[in-house]
Order: structure tokens, then sequence, then C-alpha cells
């Protein structure tokens, strides 16, 4: 059987986000995996859906715009468009353990609110 490639298993991810499919996320990390971002440092898969987990009603079109894979680690940058006309690019970077997701370090982009720049609060 032949390895999804890594590309196959980020897009796969992202459409399970948007579509809520919760056990395919959960199916799609390792048992070790850990997320980091501005708000949490290297938090455990448990943690992870308590504290992250969120219904993608409130996302109105999401757009993956570039996949950058070498070896068993990736970086993605995409933008969301949510309902009420905010926009926001992020860059995620992934680090995989065969088909499985083993961490995800999230880098924020930008806010805009009907194409005008939102500053964010710290």
């Amino acid at each position: 059987m032949p390895k999804t490639s890594k590309p196959e298993i980020i897009r796969t991810l992202f459409a399970a986000y948007m579509s809520n499919d919760r056990k395919a996320i959960e199916n799609s990390f390792t048992d070790d995996f850990r997320f980091t971002t501005p708000y949490d440092d290297r938090i455990d898969k448990a943690t992870y859906f308590e504290r992250c987990w969120k219904v993608s009603d409130w996302i109105e079109r999401q757009e993956i715009e570039k996949i950058f894979v070498e070896g068993d680690e990736a970086f993605v940058t995409y933008k969301c468009t949510a309902k009420g006309g905010k926009t926001f690019r992020n860059t995620e970077f992934f680090a995989f353990e065969g088909d499985r997701i083993k961490r995800i370090d999230v880098y924020f982009g930008a806010t805009y609110q009907d194409g005008a720049f939102v500053k964010q609060q710290g």
C-alpha cells in the first residue's frame, strides 16, 4: 500500500477541521502529539482537545496557500475568512512520524476586518 504524501495528510487534516470531524483529527495525531502557539507551549493531545478544539462553523472559507515539505517536516500557510468579514493568515510547522502528525507549531499572522488591519491586544 503506497504511503500517503505529507501534502495529502495536511489537506485531509484541514478538510476534517472544516467538517468538524474530531475523530479523523484525533486519529491523525500520534499518541505523544504536542501543540504550540503563542498561548500554549507543547500541550499534549488531550489538553489540545480540551482547550483548542472548536466547531468550525464560524469559518466561512479556508484556503491553503502553500505547503513546503522537507523529509518528515512541513510548513503550511493558509488564509481563513470568518463569517462577518474577519480574515487572518497563519503558518504552521508540522512534524510527522510516519503518516501521523507528531507536532504542530502555529505562528499567527495579521488579522483584518473587512479589509482593514486589526491591531491585536497582547
